[in-house]
């Protein structure tokens, strides 16, 4: 049974990666803050279900206390995972898919296969995407939501391409784009091409000039988008 296939196993390997980054840091109490936020966990609901006033979890994310012990950790780590877990488990069940897939969650956010096709015109309005280019295919089978830079400076092409999980029919998301000339220049060395690219953090105006003309060289569909990014991630995990 994989990591994917055992949400248990997702659990502990995920408390595993929180405690130690926490545990290890320079910073422990902004690393604890990232965690928090990432779980969209107030101050106040972890305080909470961890039975102490939010006055500790706020005195240790802006260091007026010492560096928690292993013990605080360990409660931090289970109260966040015991609220996502409430949630229905959705940061949980992200965690697994990346590691399943044999990425770090700093270079994939999230990485997922739909049950059936689903037009892309879905995944470009849980983006709010505006599209700039047309594919030759408006359909996806999935998704996969990556750090623009950590994917290109990090990854090899054959790590690139295992970024398309079980089917290259999918939405391939990068965030972080300034301009959008990396991604696309480094998707030429990649065959086949994904159904459609959004490339996150641009607007139309902000665009490179030939990323238009090259989508649609390689017959994929491109789209922009502003939106924030963490809803855009929960309305994307609800396709």
């Amino acid at each position: 049974m994989t990591v994917g296939e055992d949400p248990g196993e997702a659990r502990a390997q995920l408390a595993r990666r929180i405690a130690g980054e926490i545990t290890l840091s320079t910073d422990p109490g902004a690393t604890l803050r990232k965690w928090r936020t990432d779980f969209d966990v107030s101050q106040t609901e972890l305080a909470d279900r961890m039975g102490v006033s939010s006055s500790v979890v706020s005195d240790y994310e802006s260091g007026r206390r010492e560096s928690p012990g292993i013990g605080l950790v360990s409660r931090v780590v289970e109260g966040l995972l015991d609220i996502d877990e409430a949630r229905g488990g959705s940061r949980i069940r992200q965690f697994a898919r990346v590691v399943s897939a044999g990425f770090e969650s700093d270079i994939v956010r999230d990485i997922r296969e739909y049950p059936a096709a689903i037009p892309t015109e879905r995944v470009y309005e849980a983006l709010d995407a505006t599209e700039v280019a047309p594919g030759e295919r408006d359909t996806v089978n999935g998704h996969t939501v990556i750090n623009s830079i950590e994917a290109i400076t990090s990854l090899s092409s054959e790590e690139f391409y295992r970024l398309y999980g079980q089917s290259t029919d999918r939405a391939l998301v990068f965030t972080g784009v300034s301009r959008g000339e990396s991604p696309l220049v480094a998707l030429r060395v990649v065959t086949p091409t994904p159904n459609a690219v959004i490339l996150h953090g641009l607007d139309e105006a902000a665009l490179w000039d030939h990323a238009a003309a090259l989508a649609q060289v390689d017959g994929f569909s491109l789209a922009v988008s502003t939106a924030e990014l963490d809803p855009a991630l929960e309305a994307l995990r609800s396709l």
